[in-house]
C-alpha cells in the first residue's frame, strides 16, 4: 500500500519526532511505499519517501523551542493569518505528495491540532490520528475556545484514534465532549523501541543515573537535582548526567550551581521564582520549596560534597541516548504534568537500567506492565508519588536500587530487556497504525476504563 504520514516537525530529539522516524521506516520494512511529510532536511530515513512542506518559515509549536532556520511561535502566539496560511500550505503539500504518488491508500495524522485538520482537509486517504500529549495539554486543553474546533474538524472523519496510555484517552475525551463517538474509535497505540539500537552493554555498569527529557518546569528536574545529594552522600561514586534542553535550561544551571555551594538561600530563590525562569509568570515550584524549607539533617554540606558528580549535557542524538543508557544504572523520569506515555522508560527498560517514573498518567501505565515482570523488592522501586516527599522518595529508591546484591539486578535487568521487546517493538507498531487507518479496530485493544493508571 501507499501509506502517508503527517509529521509537521524534526525527526530527532523529541518523543513524536522519535515516534515518526521509527515509524516511517518501520512501515517500509513492512512492505509498504511510506511518504512522510515533516519539516526535517537533514535525517534520511531508509526505504522513506520524504518531503519538506514550504511553511513560509514560520513553525507553530506546543511549547517553545529554538529551531534552526525557522521562527517558531506557540500556537497561540500566531494570528489568524499566520495559522491559515500555515494550514493552506500544508493541504497544498498533502495533495501534492498524494497526486505525484499516484494515490494514498491509508494515512496518519500526528497530534491532535493540526495534522488530522490538514489530512480531513486535504481528503486524499483513510486516516487515522496519533494523539501525543503535547499538542492536547499545552494547545487544546488550555486554549479550547479557539483549538478545540480545529481538534473536532481533525478527529471527527477519523478512522481510529490512537493513544498511548488509558490516561491520554480520557484526557482527550473530556477535551472534546461534542464527539460522543471519539471514545468508540479510540485504541491504544503506544509507540515503540528500537531493539537494536537500545542494549544492554556487556559487563558491570557503572553507578549512572540519566534524566532525559525537555528541560521544562513540567519535567520535574528540579525533584532529581535536589535529591542527587542525599544519593551521592550514601554513594559518591554515583553520577548523574542530565540529557535534555529547554527554557528552563539555565534555571537548571542556577539550581544546581547553588546546590553545589550548599547555597540553600539561592536555591529557595530558585525554586520561588518556578516557572518565571522559563518565561512564565512566577509562581513556586511548590515539592522543591517545601523541600528546602526544611531539608533534611547536614543537607547543606551533603550538597556541597556532591559538586561534580552532575552534569547537565545538553541534547543528544537518539543513538547517543541509547549508548548512554546502555552503561547506566537507573533512569529518573519525574515529570509532575501528565505525559502520554512513558517512553524513556520504555528504552531504559529495553537498555536494561531501571526506570523510576512519577506515578500517574501514562507513566504509570508503563511503571506497572514493566513492574509486572519484577520481583516486589524491585518492583515497588518503579514509580512515586509526586507530592510531599518526592524528592525524598526518588532518593530512596536509587539507593535501593544501588544496594541490591549484583545478582539481583542483573535478573532484573533480564526482565525489564524481555518485557520492553516483547510489549514495544517497531513492526507491531506499524500494523497497529494501518489497522487504525484503515478502521480496523476490532485487531486494536482498548483503553478501558478501570485498567491501572
Amino acid at each position: 500500500m501507499r501509506v502517508l504520514v503527517f509529521h509537521g516537525y524534526l525527526l530527532r530529539g523529541t518523543g513524536s519526532n522519535i515516534y515518526n522516524a521509527e515509524l516511517a521506516p518501520a512501515l517500509a520494512r513492512l512492505g509498504h511505499e511510506v511518504h512522510l511529510l515533516s519539516q526535517d532536511r537533514e535525517v534520511e530515513l531508509p526505504g522513506v519517501h520524504q518531503h519538506v512542506p514550504d511553511i513560509g518559515g514560520l513553525l507553530p509549536v506546543y511549547v517553545r523551542d529554538p529551531y534552526d532556520g525557522l521562527e517558531a511561535k506557540t500556537f497561540p502566539e500566531l494570528s489568524d493569518g499566520e495559522l491559515d496560511r500555515y494550514l493552506e500550505a500544508n493541504v497544498a503539500a498533502v495533495r501534492a505528495v498524494a497526486a505525484g504518488a499516484g494515490g494514498i491508500d491509508l494515512a496518519l495524522a500526528n497530534h491532535l491540532v493540526m495534522g488530522p485538520a490538514i489530512l480531513a482537509r486535504a481528503a486524499v486517504a483513510p486516516y487515522a490520528v496519533k494523539v501525543h500529549g503535547s499538542a492536547l495539554e499545552y494547545t487544546v486543553k488550555p486554549h479550547s475556545g479557539r483549538f478545540r474546533p480545529y481538534a473536532l474538524e481533525g478527529v471527527a472523519p477519523a478512522r481510529g484514534v490512537l493513544v498511548g496510555s488509558r490516561h491520554t484517552a480520557e484526557s482527550m475525551w473530556e477535551a472534546l465532549p461534542d464527539l460522543p463517538e471519539l471514545a468508540e474509535k479510540t485504541r491504544l497505540g503506544p509507540p515503540g523501541v528500537d531493539l537494536e539500537e537500545f542494549v544492554a552493554a556487556a559487563g558491570r555498569r557503572a553507578p549512572l543515573v540519566v534524566f532525559v527529557g525537555k528541560l521544562i518546569v513540567s519535567k520535574g528536574v528540579d525533584l532529581l537535582l535536589a535529591a542527587w545529594p542525599l544519593v551521592h552522600a550514601r554513594h559518591p561514586e554515583a553520577r548523574l548526567r542530565v540529557v535534555g534542553f529547554g527554557g528552563w535550561e539555565d534555571a537548571a544551571r542556577l539550581l544546581l550551581a547553588a546546590l553545589e555551594r550548599g547555597d540553600l538561600d539561592a536555591a529557595r530563590d530558585v525554586a520561588r521564582r518556578g516557572r518565571g525562569l522559563e518565561g512564565g509568570e512566577e509562581g513556586p515550584l511548590s515539592i522543591l520549596s517545601a523541600f528546602l524549607a526544611a531539608p533534611p539533617h547536614a543537607y547543606a554540606e551533603q550538597a556541597r560534597a556532591a559538586a561534580g558528580s552532575v552534569e547537565l549535557i545538553g541534547r543528544l542524538e537518539h543513538d547517543e541516548v541509547a549508548a548512554l543508557l546502555s552503561r547506566a544504572e537507573a533512569l529518573v523520569m519525574p515529570s509532575t504534568f501528565p505525559e502520554a506515555f512513558g517512553m524513556v522508560a520504555v528504552e531504559a527498560g529495553a537498555a536494561g537500567a531501571l526506570p523510576i517514573s512519577a506515578g500517574h498518567s501514562g507513566m504509570l501505565e508503563v511503571s506497572r506492565q514493566l513492574a509486572a515482570a519484577l520481583p516486589p523488592a524491585v518492583a515497588e522501586l518503579t514509580s512515586f508519588e509526586v507530592g510531599p516527599g518526592a524528592i525524598e522518595a526518588i532518593a530512596a529508591r536509587l539507593t535501593a536500587w544501588f544496594e541490591l546484591p549484583e545478582a539481583e539486578r542483573e535478573r532484573a535487568r533480564a526482565a525489564l530487556i524481555e518485557t520492553a521487546s516483547r510489549l514495544w517493538n517497531w513492526e507491531g507498531v506499524a500494523r497497529g497504525v494501518l489497522a487504525a487507518a484503515s478502521g480496523d479496530l476490532d485487531a486494536l485493544p482498548r483503553p478501558v476504563a478501570g485498567e491501572p493508571g
